[in-house]
């Protein structure tokens, strides 16, 4: 191989980071990331204990991912401006993986998936991951959408349930159902208050983190008001004020088979979220990303997350984008976004045991309505091929889970295609 392209392969290896600092680092780009940082982190603080209590889990385990795992992606990956931390799209899968297996079990699965993850990137299958069809990247994710709005029912109108809550979306829907009397005014009232007051401020004011404003102005006026409302506090006892010592569940291997098939769905997914929000970012600042580079910093981030108590880390098109927007320089705009969290967490610990589990739920809700891609989806509805793929995806993830529709969807896009151009090519021998 010519000593170019071995220069050139040795680069898809090289963090951003060490590429920024070697270009020079000053004390300008160290304010603009400072700022940047600091946007994303308050942007990131309820949505990271929101997305961990929609998972199934307490909210500091959301808090612990984006501290650890967020840091790692911005210090090792291949986006300069890539911030990662806990995602909406991994909510279906760790709370069915927290349901099956329990906190253990999802542990060693998020460790598994950054191991593959790692492995992934190693062996240069970045670009593989790319090519799955764009049907069914807008399928699973509207399905994904319309279980975590399902999942958010039960908070956003503080009903109460005489037994668990089913995983499945349409036993879930029925249960909801028959907890209707139980629904609670005040909660639905907070609910709709937090979507309404970030809607209104995003649109008012772009650059205020507009989250934030609206779960502290729900949090101020319930313990105001004294209203009867389930908080962070009742529920789960606060968060603590730092970050425990890592570890590792006892690992066996009937563990690890067990949990296999989850960390193969999460490493799917985790590939396909990080690298699409790598490629968001690129087109935001004109930049490149290393996609190999960049899955096996997102793996080495899952399995730090992993030993912290953490959950799924994969890189965040939300944050990211805010961090671009915010004028982010380097991924030292990332680091700083967990630095400033883990200060947000020793301060003001106390103070998040306020917070209302219904206004989380409307920020959830938010979270789903964005998530869902409706001008693609309207696009691919037109052509009845792009509707088949999308319409199959999107049936299966919500009726059974997110591998299933995946798998499904291209194998049904891989059959159109090969159709599509057996037809070609048989036309253009009918013409010869």
């Amino acid at each position: 191989m010519p000593e170019a392209a071995l220069a050139a392969s040795a680069k898809r290896y090289w963090p951003k980071l060490a590429t920024t600092l070697a270009e020079g680092y000053g004390p300008a780009d160290l304010r603009h990331d400072a700022i940047a940082g600091l946007t994303v982190a308050i942007v990131a603080l309820p949505l990271s204990m929101a997305i961990a209590i929609a998972s199934g889990v307490s909210p500091e385990r959301g808090l612990y991912t984006a501290i650890v795992g967020g840091f790692l992606v911005s210090a090792l990956g291949g986006s300069r401006f890539q911030v990662g931390g806990p995602a909406g799209a991994f909510i279906v899968l760790v709370a069915a993986t927290v349901a099956k297996f329990g906190i253990d079990g999802l542990i060693l699965t998020v460790f598994l998936s950054g191991l593959m993850l790692a492995l992934l990137g190693l062996l240069r299958l970045g670009s593989l991951i790319r090519h799955i069809p764009h049907a069914v990247t807008v399928g699973f994710t509207a399905g994904i959408a319309v279980t975590i709005l399902a999942s958010q029912m039960k908070d956003l109108f503080g009903l109460t349930l005489p037994g668990v809550e089913p995983g499945p979306v349409i036993p879930k829907l029925a249960a909801l159902a028959h907890a209707w009397p139980s629904a609670s005014l005040p909660a639905f009232a907070l609910a709709l208050a937090v979507i309404a007051i970030t809607v209104g401020v995003r649109r008012a004011r772009p650059l205020w983190p507009a989250m934030l404003i609206a779960v502290s102005a729900a949090s101020i006026a319930a313990a105001v008001l004294h209203l009867p409302l389930e908080t962070i506090g009742t529920r789960f006892g606060g968060i603590p004020h730092g970050l425990p010592l890592p570890h590792l569940p006892t690992v066996t291997l009937q563990k690890v088979v067990a949990v296999l098939p989850a960390a193969l769905s999460f490493t799917l997914l985790g590939g396909i979220e990080s690298l699409l929000s790598a490629v968001v970012a690129d087109g935001m600042s004109g930049r490149r990303h290393r996609s190999n580079m960049e899955l096996t910093a997102q793996g080495v981030a899952n399995m730090a997350s992993a030993l912290f108590g953490g959950i799924s880390v994969t890189g965040t098109i939300a944050r990211t984008a805010t961090n671009v927007r915010a004028g982010a320089r380097s991924p030292v705009a990332g680091m700083l976004h967990s630095v400033f969290l883990l200060a947000f967490m020793i301060v003001a610990a106390p103070l998040a045991s306020y917070v209302p589990v219904s206004a989380l739920a409307g920020v959830l809700v938010l979270v789903a309505w964005n998530m869902a891609e409706k001008p693609a989806i309207a696009r691919l509805l037109r052509d009845w091929r792009g509707a088949a793929v999308l319409l199959t995806t999107f049936g299966l993830t919500v009726a059974r889970d997110l591998t299933t529709g995946i798998g499904c969807g291209c194998a049904l896009a891989a059959v159109l295609w090969g159709l599509q151009l057996w037809r070609a090519k048989r036309g253009a021998s009918r013409e010869a």
